[in-house]
């Protein structure tokens, strides 16, 4: 299993944070290797989607739904295809009226052989996929 996690500061309060993070279709906006959110759906307990991810400029499709949904505070995301496992996000008020994010990730590979060739590689490529994405979030709040 690939596990990576990243935090980062927004400065924007956490309803601005989680207003824009609670679409889905804003994850393209922020995340390199998202090219596609479709299908979205939404009720009381949460999310699914499916999305295209390019790993290493390979296109995997996939679906993910909200086993965790608690509003302003934490959603966890099961992933189901070629990628099997979970996103995780949390969202923390600072006193200071800005909102701490973390993104973590885990994942098993499509195959245990691909996995052991790639496992490092995959490891380096999800941590700056996860940066870039917290960077990218704090740019989009920068510019209010």
């Amino acid at each position: 299993m690939i596990e990576v996690s990243e935090s980062a500061v927004v400065d924007a309060p956490l309803a601005a944070v989680w207003a824009f993070m609670d679409d889905p279709h804003n994850q393209p906006e922020i995340s390199p290797s998202i090219t596609d959110v479709r299908d979205v759906e939404q009720d009381a307990t949460g999310k699914s989607l499916s999305y295209t991810y390019r790993m290493a400029g390979v296109p995997i499709d996939g679906s993910m739904s909200t086993s965790t949904y608690d509003p302003e505070e934490r959603v966890v995301f099961d992933l189901e295809g070629p990628l099997s496992g979970t996103i995780t996000w949390t969202f923390e008020a600072l006193d200071d009226g800005r909102t701490r994010v973390t993104y973590g990730a885990a994942y098993d590979l499509p195959s245990k052989v691909l996995e052991s060739v790639v496992r490092r590689f995959a490891e380096r490529y999800n941590e700056r996929e996860l940066r870039t994405t917290l960077e990218n979030l704090q740019t989009q709040f920068a510019s209010d």
